[in-house]
């Protein structure tokens, strides 16, 4: 682990002591995390990778690096878990993986299909995962900014706190679309049992389907909506408009929209009130400001945030040029006002060309060059935290999606 003490210290943002960080090597950390400790209590961080956890990118095992050394010593465990025969941390260690009422029947069987398969396995492990161990599921993309240790402690983990979901919210207050890369509950919790049962439902329609391949077009999502977009691209000679985009980007995340129908639910058979569940007891944080803002500050433009990231800062009597300057603010404001940051893979890639996160996985360590942009952003994210904990959406009760019960088509 490098320490860089003459970056500059945002204003808000303060240096963690270095005793609650583990500041062992990397091959140390790196055996942690592949010789994880016994499951033994909520505090879990669970991420996947199909083949496993040395086979991942040298960006993404940084930030599970980052997550490990930052929390570990709070009492947390960080385990990647995989689908690799003979592994100590294969999914079939967890979860039985033969079991109908935990995976469909692709997954069991072996038979998921399509461009994003091995993303929708990752999806499938999330919900039962967070049901049976509690604890944080996350992307290997999403680097951890703020204080998680602390933001868990004084809402999820509080006896006090009303709050029993922890997530990023898409559309601003009025939606209900929480971001299943970043997802914190305790074990057992109502809602993602109920978003489970549903996905199960819908994978397990019509004996059983293979992808998510107009998965959003099912009646148990009636009332929910589509996701929107207004781009358009060129694949296979044809132009995708905006409309078929918003049906591509619904079936890509299922996941999603079944819980975006939880929370929208009015289940009186079941005991479940969806928008009343989300305004009392889910704590969200503004997705755009919270986890995407290089996206925001580059119009999601992935060679540009690249380009600035990769700049050096200036040396010492340097004039700062309009693009150093940029870069800096981008920094900051990342530093200062957001919760993480999600670099962005998958789906978007083909609609809008490549993206940070793909650009630093081609050009591998062009993330962790001492005295870039980049660099800073890294042992910030590692060394430092904020002082103020991030704002939760103020949810209100809105009408519901749907009334009647989980799994009838209304």
């Amino acid at each position: 682990m490098s320490h860089s003490p003459d970056y500059p210290l945002p204003q808000g943002v303060h240096v963690i002591s270095p005793a609650l960080l583990d500041t062992r090597s990397d091959a140390e950390i790196d055996y942690d995390l592949l010789h994880p400790k016994p499951v033994s209590d909520d505090k879990n961080v669970w991420f996947f990778w199909h083949s496993g956890y040395s086979t991942m990118h040298g960006y993404t095992k940084r930030n599970v690096r980052a997550w490990h050394r930052r929390l570990s010593k709070r009492g947390w465990t960080v385990r990647v878990l995989d689908r690799v025969q003979g592994s100590a941390l294969n999914v079939a260690n967890f979860l039985d993986v033969a079991d109908p009422q935990t995976f469909p029947r692709a997954f069991i069987e072996g038979t998921l299909s399509g461009r994003y398969a091995v993303q929708h396995v990752s999806d499938l492990v999330r919900f039962p995962l967070l049901l049976r161990y509690g604890g944080v599921y996350a992307d290997v993309g999403l680097m951890q900014i703020g204080d998680l240790d602390r933001i868990w402690r004084e809402t999820i983990a509080n006896p006090e706190s009303p709050y029993e979901v922890l997530s990023y919210n898409m559309g601003g207050v009025e939606a209900r679309r929480l971001a299943n890369y970043f997802l914190v509950a305790r074990r057992n919790n109502p809602m993602f049992e109920r978003c489970h049962r549903l996905l199960l439902t819908l994978w397990d329609a019509d004996g059983g389907k293979t992808s998510t391949e107009g998965m959003h077009t099912s009646a148990l999502l009636k009332g929910v909506p589509l996701m929107t977009s207004t781009l358009s691209y060129e694949e296979d000679g044809r132009t995708i408009g905006p409309e078929e985009l918003g049906r591509l980007l619904s079936d890509y995340i299922i996941q999603g929209q079944a819980i975006t129908l939880v929370l929208g639910l009015v289940d009186e058979e079941g005991g479940w009130n969806g928008p009343k569940y989300v305004a009392e007891h889910v704590y969200a944080i503004d997705y755009m400001v919270g986890s995407q803002l290089i996206n925001e500050f580059t119009s999601w433009d992935g060679k540009k945030a690249f380009d600035l990231m990769s700049l050096p800062l200036p040396k010492q009597n340097e004039v700062e040029s309009p693009e150093q300057k940029q870069a800096r603010e981008i920094v900051e404001a990342c530093l200062q006002r957001s919760f993480g940051f999600k670099l962005a893979h998958g789906l978007i890639i083909r609609v809008m060309g490549c993206t940070l996160g793909s650009l630093w996985r081609d050009n591998d360590g062009s993330d962790d060059v001492p005295g870039t942009y980049a660099h800073w952003l890294r042992h910030g994210t590692l060394c430092w935290t904020q002082d103020e904990l991030p704002p939760s959406l103020e949810f209100k009760v809105i009408e519901p999606y749907k009334k009647g019960p989980l799994l009838r088509e209304s």
